[in-house]
């Protein structure tokens, strides 16, 4: 099968295609003929060898990569049969090996892939929308009538976000640069912040949850605007302990989240999709040969939504 190995950390230019025996499954695992690949900030860090790179460097070879959707070729699991189109985020964190034309995967963190999705959209409906929903739902505990903040509303995990929180009927506000406002409205936000102009030290507190996917100053500004006994959870890059305490000393919890393969929560997602509470946006698409290029956008700080990969 056609694959991408990661020869050493570093730039682009580490990453090599070739051939690769077709994976062999195990007890419970089925395997998929992958149709799509969704590519996050965190292929990126791991590419350089920051991120999961720690986990991956024994591998040989290291293939990266944790997003799909496909078909399954072959199952030794009751849960899906030769067919059936599924998604998931395989095995995050660890080795997913998802940049390769086939994938053996563990059935129990897989999902039926809606009818009304593509499998582009359902390869990006995978880490992204499950941070959010483990942050909101499973951590968060976000409920009707409260007031959500989202920071960075056009990027991949918070477009996600911004939708579940109206689902949850939240009030949410939103965060981004002024040239993504309308994209960000269109989302369903009620409030919408430029965090180029926006003043944080004059605002009082006013949220009961505030989704941080940005980090560094964000943080800081968060606690300054939730309420006691409010949450904040980050995502990139968690909270150190001075901030931990000054969150704590507000009356607000305050921690870190790392999202994890999980089937159930991914056929959450599924039903989402299906009805149409949420919905992915695509703002680039890549054939297999341009890997590279997939990285490079990630990398530019510009993508709205989301980024995918299609497979040979």
């Amino acid at each position: 099968m056609k694959a991408i190995i990661l020869k050493s950390p570093g730039d682009v230019n580490q990453f090599e295609y070739t051939e690769l025996p077709l994976p062999e499954i195990g007890s419970g695992e089925v395997l998929i003929k992958v149709k799509a690949i969704s590519v996050n900030p965190v292929d990126a860090k791991t590419r350089k060898g920051e991120g999961m790179y720690g986990l991956l460097k024994k591998d040989n070879p290291i293939v990266l990569g944790w997003d799909i959707s496909g078909i399954v070729e072959k199952s030794n699991s009751s849960d899906f049969k030769s067919g059936d189109e599924v998604f998931g985020m395989v095995n995050f964190p660890g080795n997913g090996n998802a940049y390769a034309e086939y994938v053996a995967a563990p059935a129990n963190q897989l999902a039926i892939k809606p009818k009304n999705i593509s499998f582009e959209q359902a390869a990006v409906s995978t880490l992204a929308a499950l941070t959010a929903w483990q942050a909101l739902v499973v951590n968060g505990k976000v409920q009707k009538g409260q007031h959500v903040l989202i920071h960075a509303a056009s990027g991949g995990v918070g477009h996600f976000a911004v939708q579940l929180a109206k689902h949850l009927g939240a009030e949410v506000s939103g965060t981004s640069s002024e040239k993504n406002r309308d994209f960000v409205l269109s989302l369903g936000v009620d409030h919408y912040i430029d965090y180029h102009t926006y003043d944080w030290s004059q605002q009082r507190p006013e949220y009961d949850f505030v989704l941080d996917t940005v980090g560094g100053n964000n943080i800081e500004n968060s606690i300054e605007v939730t309420k006691p006994g409010g949450t904040i959870i980050s995502i990139p890059t968690g909270l150190n302990e001075e901030i931990t305490g000054k969150a704590k000393y507000s009356g607000i919890n305050g921690y870190f989240i790392l999202v994890k393969s999980n089937g159930e929560h991914m056929k959450e997602i599924a039903s989402l999709l299906e009805s149409g509470a949420i919905t992915p946006h695509i703002s680039k698409v890549y054939p297999f040969n341009e890997m590279k290029e997939a990285h490079l956008q990630l990398e530019s700080g510009r993508t709205v939504g989301k980024v995918v990969v299609l497979t040979p």
